[in-house]
């Protein structure tokens, strides 16, 4: 209730229920009509083996339901269908034929039904977020509205006068013509202040460009062409990050010539190049040492060049700290996160060369963080940065989805312990009931051979993933969320009798509700609800950019097609004799005898198959050949018609 963010979220997914109620039905629904059609199909026929015993099968409604279930999540569905298929034969004409029945299955309810769970998710999220900001938006200026009513006067006045100043400054229009050339003019700034032409003269849409601009260094550039680009075409020159104004080390003065030089350099394109080099060749040395012999020549030589790579990264570190200073003052070194990852790999390496114990120098992998240095890059790549942007927005947000999950993870576990403790242990000589009568040996017979048998020992065993606790069941559920072998963990509970007893075949199928509602909420929807957030975190961030713009999305893209618009060009020969080979490539008849040779051509080469005959396979070279020659006519009429450029 007191957490805005978090509470918008409940609220937006319980507003959900409706659209997912209707969801749930049509999967209810679907799930019936295939397990029906499923048991018309493959009822009491996946008895073929009588050694081994099936669960996932067709024999009855409920068990259908569940199989049905089973691969909708994908989790070993491709083993249900080997068994439908062996069912009707084999992997013969009679049996593929089945396979019809499971991929309809899964690609209409795994590929296309669940994923409109995807999409409530998204619209649920954009809800919150939506309501999230407006909240925020309301604090503010309540917050405004109480410093206005307890400021003085004189600061009145003066709140006055920089908010008159901030107008004057967005008034400043910058305005960048193109000539009928191609060429760029250069920049003009002008002011609306300075600029103010009479009533009667007519206003010249275009500036003039008779001053030239006093930061031309801060224009992007502009496409050389005869038609402007839009705004997320333009490629903004990389700007050097200033000398702070603080002395370095208490000793470099911001006019230390020394220290102007140290920045230059760090700034310099060359450096960044030759440094992203050296992290290169460094990451390189380290996947080449040998782990084994760590005397070996091949160590010896990349430890050599371990201490030429660390001495110039550490020189690197000494030149930037110069250069911006130490951690005091703002914009100094240790006050960028980068910075201080490259500082902690640094230190790292030179640790490492004074201990050589093994468990040290694993540490040295920490050297190949430096990689991640050229995500400086980012600036120069407009939409890299945005989808940065989004990783790291979404990473410090996505607390709230984990909160909502967690308790509902919590919820599960706390029912799954009052059914399933104590109910999951087994004996491992299934004629057992109770752990009293587990005990002293029993025979079993290897790979079901008769002629094969084995004396084993009795133990009383729990299950992999149990429900004795609340955190044994989280982890338990948390692996049911994954798919990831949740077939197994289900039945196992449907045979779950009483507690410190052995199970008893389908004693609870009643008990599968559990799972397939805790799959519905968790694995189909809230696991969705990360995927959906990223989504939309990723599509605010892309309207950050325009959240000054007066235009709405539908008007940009209006005006950026606009400008992208191009008229329609065809190529028409003048010479007569191209002329006809053009028109008899263009025509339809043409288009439609080259879709029908591709059409037999993909025949024949599906025909192909093992143990086919020796006349069988000439045929199809000879084919083969046929088809390659009437596709290089193809080829040299298009170039007659069309000439190579």
């Amino acid at each position: 209730r007191y957490w805005n963010s978090l509470s918008n979220l409940v609220a937006s997914l319980l507003n959900s229920v409706r659209s997912i109620a209707s969801l749930l039905l049509l999967l209810f629904l679907f799930i019936i009509i295939f397990s029906l059609l499923g048991m018309q199909l493959f009822g009491g026929k996946f008895n073929f083996d009588e050694m081994q015993t099936r669960r996932s099968t067709f024999d009855n409604f409920p068990q259908s339901l569940l199989t049905v279930f089973q691969i909708l999540t994908g989790e070993d569905w491709n083993s249900v269908m080997y068994d439908g298929i062996m069912a009707y034969g084999g992997p013969s004409f009679p049996g593929m034929l089945v396979c019809i029945y499971f991929i309809i299955l899964f690609i209409c309810g795994n590929y296309i039904l669940l994923n409109v769970f995807l999409a409530i998710a998204v619209d649920n999220l954009a809800d919150a977020e939506s309501l999230t900001s407006a909240q925020k938006e309301e604090e503010e200026e309540k917050e405004r509205k109480k410093l206005a009513r307890t400021a003085s006067p004189e600061k009145k006045q003066e709140m006055e006068k920089t908010a008159v100043e901030e107008e004057t400054k967005e008034e400043k229009i910058e305005l960048k013509s193109i000539t009928a050339d191609g060429e760029s003019p250069p920049a003009t700034k002008i002011n609306v202040d300075d600029y103010q032409p009479n009533e009667s003269e007519e206003k010249s849409p275009y500036p003039t460009t008779e001053a030239p601009a006093e930061e031309d260094e801060e224009e992007p550039e502009m496409p050389v062409g005869p038609r402007p680009r839009p705004m997320s075409e333009l490629h903004l020159k990389e700007k050097a990050v200033p000398m702070p104004d603080a002395s370095a080390f208490f000793i470099f003065s911001p006019n230390n010539r020394f220290r102007v030089h140290c920045h230059r350099i760090v700034n310099d394109n060359i450096f960044t190049n030759l440094i992203l080099f050296f992290i290169l060749l460094s990451s390189i040395s380290l996947a080449a040492e040998d782990p084994v012999r760590h005397l070996s020549f091949r160590n010896q030589i990349l430890g050599n060049a371990d201490y030429v790579f660390t001495s110039i990264f550490t020189l690197e570190i000494i030149l930037k700290m110069t250069a911006y200073g130490a951690f005091l003052h703002k914009g100094s070194f240790c006050r960028n996160y980068f910075n201080i990852l490259d500082l902690l790999v640094v230190s790292v390496s030179l640790i490492s060369f004074g201990i050589q114990s093994s468990a040290i120098n694993v540490v040295k992998i920490l050297r190949v963080l430096r990689v991640l240095r050229p995500l400086r890059a980012i600036n120069r790549a407009k939409g890299l940065k945005h989808v940065v942007q989004c990783v790291f927005v979404a990473i410090r947000t996505i607390g709230n989805i984990v909160i909502v999950t967690t308790l509902l993870q919590f919820m599960f576990a706390c029912i799954g312990v009052q059914l399933f403790k104590g109910k999951l242990y087994s004996c491992t000589d299934s004629s057992k009931q109770t752990e009293a009568e587990c005990r002293g040996y029993y025979i079993t017979y290897k790979d079901g051979e008769v002629s094969q048998p084995m004396i084993q020992p009795r133990s009383w065993e729990n299950s992999k993933f149990d429900f004795d606790n609340v955190l044994t069941a989280m982890m338990a559920l948390f692996t049911v969320s994954t798919f990831e072998g949740w077939p197994e963990l289900l039945y196992r509970s449907i045979d779950s009798h009483m507690e410190d007893v052995g199970p008893i075949y389908n004693h609870r199928v009643e008990i599968s509700i559990f799972f397939i509602i805790y799959i519905i909420i968790i694995a189909f929807f809230m696991m969705n609800i990360f995927v959906g957030f990223v989504i939309v975190t990723f599509q605010e961030q892309g309207e950050q950019e325009y959240k000054n713009c007066e235009l709405d999305k539908n008007q940009r893209q209006c005006v950026e097609y606009a400008l992208k618009a191009r008229p329609l060009r065809r190529y028409i020969p003048k010479n007569q004799y191209q002329y006809k080979v053009w028109y008899v490539v263009n025509s339809t008849y043409f288009e439609y005898l080259m879709f029908v040779l591709i059409l037999l051509n993909t025949i024949c080469l599906a025909m192909q198959h093992y143990g086919q005959s020796c006349m069988f396979k000439e045929a199809m070279n000879i084919l083969n050949m046929l088809f390659t020659g009437l596709f290089t006519v193809e080829m040299v009429l298009k170039l007659i018609a069309f000439k190579p450029k």
